[in-house]
């Protein structure tokens, strides 16, 4: 099984750290957060991870190629001409995983947690869904809908009011989604969209006729380490 990490973001709430480096060398209790993704992938025997740049892009490679790769297989995906967003990323890195028909990881460089990544992993297959999003009951301001069945119906925002249905439901459930998400290859030949895109909307607009799953972990430990604040409370949590 293979894996990316979306780590080509700007990082503008990391601020004034990311200034002069990018979010993903962002420093908890003496490793990057990069390299605790990378060895937390690894954990569960995922070794090949392609990771996308583009914000002091030379950083994060010269950091994989001093350290080979913190003893996994690193493929970078160069955006440093033009950041590509969640869809754009991994609709660009579609040569790295279709030839193995087998279904991948994709998470964020800027998360935390020790969820349990073969858990999610073997749900995915039984239900042999399109995508499988990990997500838990956490406060935050935007959420996935899901009905009882945990099929994705639709997108909140708590702050605007703002709400897409992309499938009906007597009752929607409301979950935070993780940043993480096990995708089948074939999600690659159903993404229409071109160049720069968020994955949320790729999401929504295939929930319509895909079933697209709730992988709920929300015992599990999980910090978006986005924010100052957050790197600090993340070095109670993560050692």
């Amino acid at each position: 099984m293979k894996a990316m990490i979306l780590a080509a973001g700007l990082g503008t709430r990391l601020k004034p750290f990311t200034d002069k480096h990018p979010k993903a060398l962002a420093i908890v209790n003496g490793k990057t957060i990069l390299q605790r993704n990378i060895e937390y992938l690894a954990s569960f025997g995922i070794r090949e991870v392609i990771v996308n740049v583009h914000h002091f892009a030379d950083q994060i490679i010269d950091l994989i190629k001093a350290n080979n790769g913190f003893g996994s297989v690193i493929t970078f995906s160069d955006e440093t001409r033009e950041v590509l967003e969640t869809g754009g990323g991994i609709k660009k890195v579609a040569w790295f995983f279709e030839k193995d028909e087998a279904p991948f990881i994709v998470m964020n460089v800027d998360i935390l947690t020790d969820m349990n990544l073969e858990q999610m992993m073997l749900q995915h297959k039984k239900s042999n869904s399109l995508a499988t999003l990990a997500v838990s009951s956490r406060i935050t301001s935007r959420y996935f809908l899901f009905d009882k069945m945990d099929h994705l119906c639709g997108w909140k925002n708590e702050n605007t009011g703002e709400q897409k249905i992309s499938r009906a439901s007597k009752n929607y459930i409301q979950k935070a989604f993780s940043g993480i998400q096990v995708l089948s290859p074939k999600i690659f030949d159903l993404i229409k969209m071109e160049g720069k895109f968020s994955m949320v909307d790729v999401y929504l607009d295939l929930a319509k006729t895909q079933d697209i799953m709730a992988f709920d972990h929300s015992e599990s430990k999980f910090i978006d380490v986005g924010k100052p604040e957050s790197i600090l409370k993340a070095e109670q949590f993560f050692i």
